[in-house]
């Protein structure tokens, strides 16, 4: 560039290449490229199915009791400063109890680590994990983030497939084909996005005794926990604890149709300690 008859040579200009290629599986970039072939205009109408906010269906409500709640945190004057480990205990607290109705043991508000939303904790988690020669099993079709934050902090990301014939179950004889030494954790995405199914307890049963056998824990992302139709219920990955260390993913957002307010969690359900064993926690 020209400044004044000198030629300055910008250092900065060369774009970091792992930054660049978490930007190319950036879901921001995908949508924008659909919409562009959207004619909104046209004889059919057009249904969004890839934004998953559900506060902004007018089916979804949220419940006056959050909203409540949240009023009455503001109004109390007690939660403007920063966060201390004494003024986020009660968050922690409460989301270890949400989270322990369902468990056949209890975890504790040390087993809890706040996040702004879901995406942080898919960043966090990765980022614990990230390190140049290993790699991580993720599913096909899958949610891109977890992908773009693994490629980001530098692992392998392997891809396994789901079965549409079998309720797009995970692929179990993929897995144990595709795992190998360096292979840290398997990604699960219950209830499924974008497949939209639901595991049940026998199927969550055979990935826990799978990773256990293969000596890696599960990554267990659950955003949309109790927000199923059909007759299968939720049950949560944590289940399998005893089996294999689980590491559970969470937000707010889907159930109680708040994505805007940022608040979601990263759970260790390991009641046999093995991630503090190993130093991971």
């Amino acid at each position: 560039m020209e400044d004044g008859g000198r030629s300055t040579q910008w250092r900065f200009a060369a774009p970091n290449p792992t930054l660049a290629a978490a930007g190319e599986r950036s879901i921001q970039k995908a949508l924008l490229q659909v919409h562009a072939c959207l004619d909104e205009r046209g004889p059919r109408p057009v249904i969004a199915l890839s934004h998953g906010d559900p506060s902004s269906a007018p089916s979804f409500r949220t419940a006056p009791e959050a909203e409540e709640a949240l009023v009455a945190a503001v109004r109390s004057g007690e939660y403007n400063g920063y966060p201390t480990p004494a003024t986020g205990l009660p968050a922690r607290r409460a989301v270890a109890e949400y989270l322990s109705r369902d468990l056949p043991y209890m975890i504790s508000h040390d087993d809890i680590f706040l996040t702004c939303g879901g995406s942080q904790a898919i960043e966090t988690v990765m980022s614990v994990f990230g390190q140049a020669g290993v790699n991580i099993l993720l599913p096909m079709p899958g949610y891109p983030k977890h992908e773009a934050h693994a490629v980001f902090h530098r692992m392998e990301v392997r891809h396994y497939g789901l079965l549409p014939e079998r309720g797009w179950e995970v692929d179990l004889e993929a897995v144990e084909a595709l795992a190998d030494g360096n292979t840290v954790a398997v990604v699960i995405t219950n209830p499924n996005n974008p497949c939209g199914s639901v595991y049940t307890y026998e199927h969550l049963a055979k990935i826990a005794d799978m990773a256990s056998k293969l000596g890696i824990l599960v990554i267990a992302d659950e955003v949309y926990g109790h927000l199923v139709y059909g007759t299968t219920p939720f049950v949560p990955m944590g289940v399998f604890g005893e089996t294999v260390p689980v590491i559970t993913l969470g937000a707010i957002s889907k159930r109680w149709a708040v994505p805007g307010w940022r608040i979601g969690w990263i759970a260790t359900c390991d009641p046999k300690g093995i991630l503090r064993k190993t130093k991971i926690m």
